[in-house]
């Protein structure tokens, strides 16, 4: 299937996934929405990208003078840098081109600058930009193109997967804003949460289509016998589409979406409560209302939209919480997993009951007795609102 597919892919550092044009559309829009100004007079750095088969470069050379920026750069990577097994051919881009160099088109990345206008037709876009070949492979952790991150106030991308915690660092280390594309499950990460506790960083403005995003993959990585769902990868116009769950922005750029207090559940609804949740909290923990952890004071809430109003305690929350989360409304007090748990205060799970619970790697984490069987669920988020 198209997920242990995309696992194969992580660990092969098979990271060559485009992101679709009306999907970068959507969210930058949100920003310029919010504050018309925010590229202005900007320079603007793509690293990962190449506009041979990017759409961050297109989308922002298309708007070069829309959104008033001052350079835009984008660096992809050398052909052989990349470890699916595929035949490089330059493309005629390339090739037709004066600067093009037999000895450097498969070892060395490129640079794409874009500031003026090349051709004269009284306006900058994509037909403007002009490239050279890097020193180097095109890395965004070379020394070049540390120096164009240096150069750039906002990077835009679609990082390596297996590479995202290290490029968010990247980014970060040189304090730089930023909007990229990662996992939600990385909120959960141990260098990331604390960011995202203290809203230093948070999700982007827009969702993909039910959190998962169709990416445009390379041809070879196509396997028809594994990818037998035609609704997770097909190929399409001589492309290759590949859905991956989970998919969202992150950012430091203020877009006002986050704003936008959460929809709570109110007494009235408590006293209905929901029959497909009181049935699946029977189901799981013999109760009919929110459950308690046995090693934690909050109460489990199963579902974002099942949030009570007027709960004055602790509460656990799926990841999926920050999707809608609003500063003004709640406050994050930390994380159920691993070392972050064992940080909130959570008491470990007793090993006569941890022994019982298959699939798990660590006791610092949240569990509910139901009965006499000891039910974690998936990882959770500790919140608490901020106005009773």
């Amino acid at each position: 299937m198209a997920q242990s597919n995309l696992a194969d892919a992580k660990n092969a550092k098979n990271d060559e996934f485009y992101t679709q044009y009306h999907d970068i559309e959507k969210e930058i829009n949100s920003y310029i929405e919010y504050d018309p100004d925010v590229f202005k007079d900007k320079v603007i750095l793509l690293p990962c990208d190449d506009p041979e088969w990017s759409n961050f470069t297109k989308y922002f050379a298309q708007n070069f003078d829309r959104f008033g920026l001052k350079k835009l750069i984008s660096t992809s990577y050398a052909a052989k840098s990349k470890k699916y097994d595929s035949g490089y051919q330059p493309t005629l881009f390339e090739t037709d081109d004066p600067r093009f160099d037999k000895s450097k088109t498969a070892k060395n990345g490129k640079i794409f600058t874009l500031t003026r206008d090349k051709t004269g037709d009284g306006k900058v876009d994509v037909e403007d930009l002009e490239w050279s070949y890097l020193k180097g492979d095109g890395d965004f952790r070379s020394e070049e193109v540390e120096k164009l991150r240096d150069e750039a106030d906002i990077v835009v991308t679609n990082p390596p997967f297996s590479l995202f915690r290290e490029f968010l660092s990247w980014v970060l280390e040189a304090d730089k804003k930023f909007i990229i594309i990662g996992n939600l499950n990385t909120v959960a990460n141990r260098e990331v949460f604390p960011l995202v506790k203290k809203n230093l960083i948070w999700l982007g403005a827009t969702c993909f289509n039910s959190g998962a995003a169709y990416f445009i993959a390379p041809k070879e990585l196509y396997d028809s016998q594994k990818m037998s769902s035609e609704k997770n990868a097909y190929l399409k116009d001589g492309k290759f589409y590949w859905r991956v769950n989970g998919i969202r922005w992150y950012t430091n750029i203020e877009h006002g979406v986050r704003h936008h207090p959460l929809k709570l559940m109110s007494e009235k609804d408590n006293l209905r409560f929901n029959t497909t949740l009181v049935r699946k909290l029977k189901e799981k923990y013999e109760v009919d209302r929110y459950p308690k952890y046995s090693n934690y004071d909050a109460i489990d809430v199963p579902l974002v939209s099942a949030i009570p109003d007027d709960y004055k305690g602790e509460m656990g929350v799926p990841v999926s919480f920050m999707d809608k989360y609003c500063p003004e409304q709640f406050e994050i007090i930390g994380i159920g997993i691993g070392s972050l748990g064992k940080e909130l205060g959570i008491s470990p799970i007793p090993k006569e009951i941890d022994d019982s619970l298959p699939g798990h790697s660590s006791v610092w984490r949240f569990y509910i007795m139901a009965g006499k069987t000891a039910v974690v669920p998936y990882s959770r988020i500790i919140i608490k609102h901020k106005d009773i």
